[in-house]
C-alpha cells in the first residue's frame, strides 16, 4: 500500500471502457473509490453521489473510478441502470484490492466475510498518493473528495 505523497506503483485494470493502467493516466487527478457490491443500497447511492457530481470533478481535472470484485457484466448492467458517467473496474482477482489494502474481515449476519472495506483514494497527476479516506460513510463523502480534488 502507498503511502500519502508517495507514487502509486503503475496498474492496469479490465473496465466498463476497456482496460485501463495508471500509467495512462497522467495528467489527471484519479479517484478511485472501492465498495463492496454492485446493486446494493450503499453502494447505489455512493455511485449516484459521485455520478451528480461527474462534472465538478471533470472541471477540475479528475477522472472517477469505481471499484469491486464484481464482473464485467454486472458492472455494464449496474452502470447502464444508474446511468454512471464513469467506468467501473472489475477486481476479481483483488489485485487492486490488495494493492491499496481494502479486504477485511467484515461481519455479515454473524458470521466472519472477507470483503471490500468501502474507501477512497486520490491520486494526483503525476501519480502521487495525496489522499485517502477508509470506513467510508456515503453521506458528505462525495463532497469531501471534491474539496480535496479542489485543494490539489
Amino acid at each position: 500500500m502507498p503511502d500519502i505523497d508517495q507514487a502509486v506503483p503503475d496498474f492496469s485494470a479490465p473496465s466498463t471502457g476497456g482496460d485501463i493502467s495508471l500509467h495512462a493516466l497522467r495528467g489527471q487527478h484519479v479517484v478511485l473509490y472501492f465498495y463492496p457490491k454492485d446493486n446494493t443500497p450503499g453502494c447505489t447511492t455512493e455511485g449516484t453521489d459521485f455520478r451528480d457530481a461527474y462534472t465538478d470533478f471533470q472541471a477540475v481535472g479528475a477522472v472517477i473510478f469505481g471499484v469491486s470484485r464484481d464482473s464485467l457484466k454486472s458492472h455494464e448492467s449496474f452502470k447502464a441502470k444508474f446511468d454512471f458517467p464513469f467506468e467501473l473496474i472489475s477486481d476479481t482477482d483483488e489485485t487492486l484490492c490488495t494493492l491499496f489494502d481494502v479486504i477485511k474481515m467484515k461481519n455479515m449476519y454473524g458470521k466472519q466475510v472477507r470483503g471490500i472495506e468501502r474507501s477512497t483514494f486520490l491520486i494526483d497527476k503525476e501519480g502521487v498518493l495525496r489522499a485517502e479516506w477508509r470506513k467510508v460513510k456515503v453521506p458528505g463523502h462525495c463532497a469531501a473528495v471534491l474539496d480535496a480534488v479542489r485543494a490539489l
